[in-house]
């Protein structure tokens, strides 16, 4: 059995992270990423204990789904480390694409949900030579803070009030806010709490492929609903010309692009 930790457990990652290596058989130990008020304090269904560096003895892995307060706490560590954290704070070699995790290497840092989508598609699709898209990304980017940013705010503007943009930075609720181009693709950021999507324009002499692991082919395509309650990448294709095709393509930011990624290289 598979014995780990998970630091930050009282977030909406380190509990989604917790509740899914409990039910593949993993010993869970869920740890806050800073002070709490006693030993240990309840979250919800899940109790979290303080951190404390004697509670990692003897563990296989550590995964970092939160920044702990205090730094020091892996100091002496000798297990493996899964840095889950969001942004340049996070620090290891890159999560494998495929496969399990690599021998000999004992840090790892996770993949942005969409940079995993955009390694999928010549694995769906085979002959592209030009690509461009729209991705609508929801708040579930931002965590706890996403959703509870996007629901003050939508209450708050209901009942007549101002939104308060503090928690978000921005104004989220009811409005589709387009960002600056990256290469050929665009993010617009819309008020939806879970399930992102991207909508490709494909060139080329294109053949679709067989589905790999993980992903679902759909008839019609996915809605931010649908792809916020798997763990699949759903994938709705439509042939426009000889030559040219969309890909719709639906992910949840956490269950695709970060359970379903630790499940495969921890082998669960």
């Amino acid at each position: 059995m598979l014995k780990l930790a998970v630091i930050g457990a009282q977030a909406l990652l380190g509990r989604e992270l917790v509740e899914v290596l409990e039910a593949h058989e993993c010993s869970v130990l869920p740890l806050a990423s800073g002070h709490i008020g006693k030993q240990e304090e309840e979250e919800g269904d899940q109790v979290v204990f303080a951190p404390d560096p004697s509670l990692l003895e003897n563990l296989d892995l550590v995964i970092l789904a939160d920044t702990p307060l205090n730094n020091e706490i892996l100091d002496g560590f000798a297990g493996r480390i899964l840095d889950l954290r969001e942004g340049d704070v996070a620090i290891g070699e890159s999560l494998p694409l495929t496969g399990s995790w690599p021998k000999g290497v004992t840090r790892l840092k996770g993949r942005p949900a969409l940079e995993q989508v955009l390694a999928m598609v010549p694995k769906l699709v085979e002959g592209i030579t030009d690509l461009s898209g729209v991705h609508l990304s929801s708040v579930a980017r931002l965590g706890d803070r996403g959703v509870h940013g996007l629901a003050n705010q939508s209450q708050a503007i209901l009942e007549g009030q101002k939104p308060d943009e503090s928690i978000l930075g921005y104004r989220a609720a009811f409005e589709a806010i387009p960002q600056k181009p990256k290469g050929n693709l665009v993010e617009v950021r819309i008020p939806t709490f879970h399930g992102d999507l991207i909508i490709l324009n494909l060139k080329g002499n294109l053949k679709v492929l067989d589905t790999p692991d993980h992903v679902t082919l759909v008839n019609t395509p996915p809605t931010s609903r649908e792809v916020a309650v798997t763990n699949k990448l759903l994938a709705h294709y439509t042939s426009a010309t000889d030559v040219s095709a969309t890909l719709i393509l639906g992910f949840d930011p956490i269950l695709w692009g970060v359970l379903q990624p630790v499940l495969r290289i921890l082998e669960l």
